[in-house]
């Protein structure tokens, strides 16, 4: 369920947005701000479970496959395949109206999507989701920046290391890159993807130092998953990972993923709201997933988002 709150919330001195966007859920009632970002919980009350938002509090969507750069450990599929603008746009308005908070538009590269700052406009203009998009950056320049101005909440960009092991892994300028996230900040809050494996470990201090002085808020870390014939993260590369996060001291937020969290130290303020009460993936063929990682999952019909999650549950628990 998804409702709209008319009343200023006032929580440590800020005014929490008159229209925050307002979700039931098993850890009780949970405010969104998509401006600012701010997130207020209020579990002194759990609602009933009849009352609970249907949909997960974030969605990731592939729009496509595609992509123009060829990293070695790379998950996403390389068949060709993109989603159609106005199943888009109906799965959107289902997935707002159903309690979901926030929509992370991926890929592949979401940026080539042949109508990709239409779609975050509109998005932006008749949802109350919060639009954010993982991109490798190389892109973010104008007029693409000035189109997404004011149609997008938050930026992820992928830098998985920096100078030599940058251009080495990914075939790009890293100077190039340096340039596109001084273009971005002065548009739109963002952080940074940083996979970590045994070639990017080494730079991860580099890296975090780097991405604060650029202007990120956050810093997410990401353990390289086995894809293309490569293992994924080693036991010791994980180990020494555990170690710079415990240590950690700068100013940057560390962030890491439900899927990676093993072993990490972590923060769950919604410790009640797992599984696809959370979080689900939709790839660039329309099959709805628990997470980007997953091999199967089912096919989103023209019976809806809602629909397809309801018979994904049923799949995950009849395994359990």
């Amino acid at each position: 369920m998804q409702r709209k709150s008319s009343t200023n919330v006032i929580e440590s001195g800020h005014h929490y947005c008159k229209q925050s966007k307002v979700r039931l859920g098993p850890s009780g009632i949970h405010l969104f701000d998509r401006i600012s970002g701010l997130n207020l919980l209020i579990d002194e009350v759990i609602p009933a479970e009849a009352e609970w938002a249907v949909a997960p509090r974030q969605v990731s969507i592939a729009l496509t496959n595609a992509c123009d750069l060829r990293c070695p450990y790379c998950f996403a599929p390389k068949t060709a395949s993109i989603l159609d603008f106005d199943r888009l746009i109906s799965w959107l308005i289902e997935l707002d109206t159903s309690g979901t908070f926030g929509i992370g538009f991926g890929g592949g590269e979401p940026t080539l999507y042949p109508r990709f700052a239409e779609l975050c406009a509109w998005t932006a203009k008749n949802t109350d989701l919060a639009v954010t998009f993982t991109t490798h950056g190389h892109r973010l320049e104008s007029p693409l920046l000035d189109s997404l101005k004011g149609n997008v909440h938050f930026v992820r960009v992928s830098m998985d290391g920096v100078g030599d092991t940058y251009e080495r892994l990914r075939n790009r300028s890293f100077r190039a890159f340096q340039k596109r996230l001084n273009s971005l900040r002065n548009i739109v809050p963002f952080g940074i993807n940083f996979v970590v494996n045994k070639d990017t470990l080494l730079d991860i201090d580099k890296a975090a130092t780097l991405a604060e002085k650029a202007g990120a808020t956050e810093f997410l870390i990401l353990q390289e998953h086995p894809a293309n014939g490569r293992d994924g993260i080693d036991g010791e590369t994980a180990k020494s990972l555990r170690e710079w996060v415990s240590h950690y001291s700068g100013g940057l937020r560390l962030a890491v993923s439900e899927t990676d969290a093993d072993g990490l130290p972590t923060c769950n303020p919604l410790p009640r709201e797992t599984g696809l009460h959370a979080y689900a993936h939709i790839d660039a063929n329309g099959v709805l997933k628990r997470t980007s990682f997953d091999r199967d999952g089912v096919a989103i019909s023209s019976n809806g988002v809602v629909i397809a999650l309801s018979e994904l549950q049923q799949k995950t628990t009849a395994r359990l």
